[in-house]
């Protein structure tokens, strides 16, 4: 439920401050306000606790997000506007702004409905890569509901039994609150990794899973070069495609969002699409009696024999919880190579350069 890194010569490591208060210069320095620049700061730091350099989720991103806001492609304080609404739903148009900001605002509106109606779902439309779905979604644990995160992606993926990319990783974030401790958080691609994780592992000279992803003729390979072209290949086969599918269909045709193959491929109009929904558990009992039922179910969960005594069962979210508890003694990981563009981009930006 994790990778290592093997090779510690290709990371430095920070204090979250130190990662917080670059991210916000940097992207103040791009335009962005100071609500959007502290949203993504909070994001990029959240992603840097919980996941591998290599997953390219932390302070890489703000390399793309200089590319992309210098190019004119994605807009500082974009003007976005509730295009629909009604009681128990809402549609944000986020006229090409920041991914992350758009999914707050727009989990924020389902929470704020939800409270009220019990369930409530909020569409976007015409944004960005908008981050960690996990990150949206525990959102709504922390104001103590369930919080099901969904977003399309670029073509990565073919249909289940082809090798033409079709559909993207697509990822889901679900959070679950719990009293007094962290909450039950699912975080996951659609795919059994990502071309980033293949570009950490050639990198580290290492042969990747087999089942990761597949040549562009259709082999499969350990080989992270010889598939970079190719599709990467969905979690339970099959199953994996089927919701990657259902997926684009909820995020990016219902929203009205581009689908398949159009989303992520116009750099001025990625026109990326998410579903925010939030659930309050207490519809049916007593918040009391909700808790008691989730704590019997958890109990039951953590009492199951491990098969291996070292790696005891775990709750979804256990493992990115401890690793933000241990980086937060022994420091953030940022690979090397994203320290020294982040240098040069910073001198570009004339800002301090604070890593």
């Amino acid at each position: 439920m994790g990778y290592e890194i093997n090779n510690v010569d290709l990371v430095n490591h920070y204090t979250a401050e130190a990662l917080t208060g670059f991210t916000v210069s940097f992207m103040q320095a791009l335009g962005a306000t100071t609500e959007e620049a502290d949203i993504i700061a909070d994001g990029l730091l959240t992603a840097s606790l919980w996941w591998h350099p290599g997953q390219g989720q932390g302070l890489e991103k703000l390399i793309r997000y200089h590319r992309r806001v210098t190019a004119g492609d994605e807009k500082p304080a974009a003007p976005m506007t509730w295009v629909q609404e009604g009681p128990a739903y809402a549609l944000l148009d986020a006229a090409n702004g920041f991914g992350y900001v758009s999914g707050v605002r727009a989990m924020q509106r389902a929470v704020a409905k939800a409270q009220t109606t019990g369930i409530a779902m909020v569409g976007v439309r015409r944004s960005n890569h908008f981050g960690i779905a996990g990150y949206h979604a525990l959102q709504a644990a922390k104001a103590g509901l369930m919080g099901w995160v969904f977003t399309n992606a670029r073509a990565e993926m073919a249909p289940w039994g082809s090798t033409q990319m079709v559909l993207g990783t697509n990822p889901w974030g679900i959070a679950i609150p719990r009293q007094d401790t962290h909450a039950i958080v699912l975080d996951m691609a659609l795919t059994m990794s990502g071309k980033g994780m293949m570009r950490w592992y050639h990198r580290e000279g290492r042969a990747m899973p087999d089942n990761w992803a597949l040549t562009p003729d259709g082999r499969t390979t350990t080989d992270p070069m010889a598939a970079m072209q190719g599709p990467l290949l969905p979690i339970g086969e099959y199953k994996g495609y089927g919701l990657s599918l259902v997926t684009d269909v909820l995020s990016g045709v219902m929203t009205g969002a581009l689908f398949g193959l159009s989303v992520f491929q116009d750099e001025p109009n990625h026109n990326v699409g998410h579903l925010m929904l939030a659930i309050n558990p207490t519809m049916f009992m007593s918040a009391a009696d909700f808790h008691a039922r989730l704590e019997q179910l958890v109990a039951e969960i953590k009492q199951a024999p491990a098969i291996d005594p070292d790696r005891p069962v775990l709750l979804p979210g256990e493992v990115e919880f401890g690793r933000m508890a241990q980086r937060g003694q022994s420091g953030i990981p940022v690979s090397r190579e994203t320290v020294d563009t982040l240098r040069g981009l910073a001198a570009d930006l004339n800002i301090p350069f604070t890593l």
